[in-house]
């Protein structure tokens, strides 16, 4: 425990590799009780980060300012640490199959700088085995030193959720684990310093890789079978929200609700799981399933416009339609793997070239992932269609004066389109109004 010991009395320092989402929060909490390195290989981040500007709006520019954090892209700083934290992303490629290069790079970064008594965390989700089979080799080919005897590993999953005002990092249960029982116990006490919560001693690390995956893939599975049941109903004609309120009033309801489910977490881990369970010869059924219904929800969303478009006796190809919102959730700046994209290639197969708003997202980030620039909800007028595909509160507090200037000047409300992907808005208060509404 002679590390912990030292970190507690800052005669030892942390490193997080990977500002974003997770590190960031992350290092704004330790820095309140032990020295800190912030590194990332971004230096454009580093140096918002060293301006005191936070573009994760995970933590805010003041903590940023008040923060003792030494921020870096020069991994010879790593030097200075003896307990490092891996939060770098885990995409998936173009086929579904995990992207392990970040988590490769951070380890190879790290084995570099990598001294005796180190400790490596592994915060990254990735599928049971990748820390101890496939980084803990990195760390020993790079560094030269031999884990177990000169440096210990060990794995807690991130469970930070973005935009998450009141479920925060301190309040959410922490999972750890560690090679050994020396590394579990260090490990154990050194998140004890942040973590309200407490913290969960997983019995190895693969229990805790699956644990995080496992977590995800269930939420995953939830959702698709509520935009199943969105589909069916709106073939039936039913509206799916006013059946999820009479199906609520009962005490076990699950709560759960269709939508788009994009992100780096929930639209992402479940491929993970399943690569590794194909690779040993198991093919899924339901998380694959489960998949497959939450990747198409964009395209039929999209359709769905399109019908609505017809109903109105609106020309397609001309029409104006105003998408609302970009991000992968309300409240956050984050776009990876928004799935309110494939809306807009949808749109675009039928000739549509849609005006994008979001408020919380920069248009240099936008145009940087997805080549496409941002309208400004100021200048909108003459819509036929206002698709609100995000929750944002800006969206929320909207009033039908504000929206109904958005649209054209048509004779009479039927021939203005509002799609309310999130059931941001009262369905019965549009309808009386004249307003053609659908709603997931």
């Amino acid at each position: 425990m002679l590390l912990y010991k030292d970190i507690k009395e800052k005669k030892e320092n942390i490193a997080i590799i990977g500002m974003g989402y997770v590190g960031m929060p992350l290092a704004i909490a330790f820095a309140k009780k032990v020295n800190v390195i912030g590194f990332d290989v971004n230096q454009s981040k580093i140096d918002l980060y060293n301006s005191g500007i936070d573009p994760t709006n995970e933590v805010g520019g003041q903590e940023i300012k008040r923060s003792t954090i030494k921020f870096t892209s020069n991994e010879e700083d790593l030097k200075e640490a003896k307990f490092y934290i891996v939060a770098v992303p885990t995409p998936i490629n173009s086929d579904k199959t995990p992207d392990l290069k970040p988590v490769e790079g951070a380890s190879q970064t790290i084995g570099r700088h990598l001294t005796k008594g180190s400790i490596v965390v592994y915060e990254s989700t990735v599928y049971p085995g990748i820390t101890e089979d496939f980084c803990i080799p990195i760390l020993e080919k790079a560094s030269g030193l031999k884990c177990g005897v000169d440096f210990k590993v060990g794995y807690s999953p991130e469970r930070i959720n973005p935009g998450d005002r009141k479920n925060t990092l301190d309040k959410i249960v922490k999972i750890v684990s560690g090679i050994d029982q020396e590394s579990l116990e260090i490990i154990s006490k050194v998140y004890e310093l942040i973590i309200e919560a407490g913290v969960y001693k997983a019995n190895s690390i693969k229990v805790a890789e699956a644990a995080k995956v496992v977590e995800n893939s269930q939420r995953d599975i939830n959702i698709a079978f509520m935009n199943e049941l969105a589909m069916v109903f709106n073939s039936m004609n039913i509206d799916t929200q006013e059946v999820i309120e009479a199906m609520n009033t009962k005490w076990n309801a699950l709560k759960f609700y269709p939508g788009l489910v994009g992100g780096h977490c929930i639209g992402v881990d479940p491929y993970y799981f399943l690569y590794e369970a194909e690779r040993l010869g198991y093919h899924s059924q339901i998380i694959l399933s489960g998949r497959k219904i939450n990747d198409g929800m964009g395209k039929f969303i999209g359709e769905s416009i399109i019908k609505k478009l017809i109903l109105a006796d609106k020309v397609v190809k001309k029409s104006k339609v105003v998408i609302m919102g970009v991000t992968f959730k309300e409240d956050c700046p984050d776009i990876r793997n928004s799935k309110v994209i494939d809306i807009i290639n949808t749109l675009k197969e039928y000739g549509i070239e849609p005006i994008i708003v979001d408020p919380n997202v920069t248009n240099n980030q936008v145009e940087s992932e997805y080549g496409f620039s941002l309208g400004n909800i100021e200048d909108i007028q003459g819509a036929d269609c206002l698709v609100f595909a995000v929750a944002h509160t800006q969206f929320k507090d909207l009033s039908i004066e504000k929206i109904n200037k958005m649209f054209g000047d048509f004779k009479n409300n039927s021939e203005k389109i509002i799609i309310d992907i999130k059931s941001i808005f009262n369905k019965s208060e549009l309808e009386e109004k004249g307003y053609l509404v659908w709603r997931l």
